[in-house]
């Protein structure tokens, strides 16, 4: 029976050990320059109080980033570029509309229903949860100070943009993997040219960077000038 070295199998435990201690180190330090960072950049919003429609969850992220609370339901949610596009056409009525909830095949979370479009609560572990906090959130909406946030994730066409472009919102816009020019709200992030859409815009750029993709956009100065 060949003897096993218990000496070399300590030590490449221990090396592994080490190497994840050392990563969540980076981690740590990493996040507390970030929260410096972002208290740089907060002192330069003047415009604090708005309200984000976001078709995923970049505008609670972003939120969440900035410490401010969260004026509308689009909070832990996402939604399909047409039903998106739909709902912001005719936002008052369906903000109108009572909640109703489907299901569809292999997923778990709550699928809320407003007329004719469907909202995925894909953090939400309940559907009377996922209700109450769409129906305490829309209550905080500023129609007056509303921005719009729209990403080409999710199968998003062409015609996707240009239907969001069309949109009557002064203050929106859409994260695009690849230029644009030709759609006025678009915003190109670079990164991820080879693929099919942006991917996950609140990651960090990198392991070692404390910024995150939507970083590369700048939001402070859209709040200001937007109000």
């Amino acid at each position: 029976m060949k003897e096993i070295n218990q000496t070399s199998k300590y030590k490449f435990t221990n090396k592994g050990f080490s190497t994840m201690k050392i990563k969540n180190g980076i981690v740590k330090i990493k996040r507390h320059i970030r929260k410096i960072y972002i208290k740089i950049i907060v002192r330069k919003l003047k415009n604090n109080d708005f309200s984000i429609i976001a078709s995923n969850c970049n505008g609670a992220f972003l939120l969440h980033d900035l410490g401010l609370r969260f004026n509308s339901p689009f909070v832990n949610l996402w939604m399909k570029p047409d039903d998106f596009i739909r709902f912001l056409s005719n936002i008052n009525h369906y903000l109108s509309c009572e909640m109703t909830f489907v299901v569809e095949p292999d997923i778990t979370y709550p699928i809320g229903l407003l007329d004719d479009v469907r909202i995925y609560f894909q953090h939400y572990s309940t559907k009377e949860n996922a209700k109450d906090k769409w129906v305490e959130r829309s209550k905080r909406i500023d129609f007056n100070n509303l921005f719009i946030m729209f990403t080409d994730r999710d199968g998003c066409t062409l015609q996707n943009l240009r239907d969001f472009d069309a949109l009557p919102y002064k203050n929106k816009v859409v994260f695009t993997h690849v230029p644009h020019p030709e759609i006025q709200s678009a915003y190109y992030l670079k990164g991820w040219e080879s693929e099919s859409s942006v991917g996950m815009c609140f990651d960090y750029k990198s392991f070692f960077s404390i910024r995150k993709h939507y970083d590369d956009f700048n939001y402070i100065d859209w709040f200001n000038k937007g109000k």
